[in-house]
């Protein structure tokens, strides 16, 4: 005899104070099957946050009560849920900031529903494997293979230099994360290099023409315009 199981709700937390933008995103995230509690303040949401563990928390930094990086530190205290910022601030200063103060993603409001679910969904594949459970990583005609230090793209090996390789490494090894520039040339070049930004856009540009099938229009190498970088492994519809 045939049974059917039930599939556990994957439990989102959204911290925002707009009534309008929290019933939206309840609405849409419950129509993707997600369970969904919304907090209005920062401490409320930190509140919640204890209480219920969500896998995903979303996250506006202009809230009444505690800024959205003061809730990102203290939640960073105890906990790697991915947190990803949802805010109408769209200063690179403000995305590097949040950044660096333990968010995962950041998103500029308004912004649509399909990247925010494709964000989502990278946000949970990414934490359900903290380490790559393999040392291979396919997508699209795309495949890393870290253990033997080789790149494929549609089957044909490519060649990297030991500087591009190690770029891609670092951004296979944080797929779907925004890196941002400080992080990047300190893990490649070192501590000193932080301020060298345009060593990143010369082997970034480099990597693309290699890995992409369009480099002015990259699919997996994609910039966060005045922030860093991110290897895509999943793209909204459309996208």
């Amino acid at each position: 005899m045939k049974t059917n199981t039930v599939q556990p709700q994957v439990a989102i937390l959204v911290i925002e104070d707009d009534p309008g933008i929290g019933h939206m995103l309840r609405l849409a995230l419950s129509a993707e099957h997600y369970c969904v509690n919304v907090a209005t303040t920062g401490s409320q949401g930190l509140t919640l946050a204890a209480q219920s563990l969500p896998a995903v928390i979303l996250l506006d930094l202009g809230l009444p009560d505690l800024d959205g990086m003061t809730v990102t530190r203290k939640l960073r205290e105890w906990t790697t849920t991915p947190i990803l910022i949802l805010s109408a601030r769209g200063q690179d200063a403000d995305k590097v900031a949040a950044l660096d103060a333990g968010a995962d993603d950041y998103l500029t409001k308004p912004f649509s529903l399909p990247e925010l679910l494709a964000r989502i969904r990278a946000a949970l594949r990414h934490h359900a494997a903290p380490i790559l459970s393999s040392p291979r990583l396919q997508v699209g005609d795309l495949c890393v293979d870290l253990a033997g230090r080789m790149v494929w793209r549609g089957g044909t090996e490519i060649h990297l230099t030991p500087t591009e390789y190690e770029l891609l490494a670092e951004l296979v090894r944080h797929a779907d994360r925004v890196l941002t520039h400080r992080h990047l040339l300190a893990a490649v070049w070192g501590p000193a290099a932080m301020e060298q930004s345009h060593y990143l856009r010369v082997y970034m540009a480099a990597l693309r023409h290699k890995l992409e099938a369009d480099p002015s229009r990259p699919r997996y190498l994609t910039t966060e315009s005045g922030v860093g970088y991110r290897l895509r492994t999943e793209f909204s519809r459309g996208g």
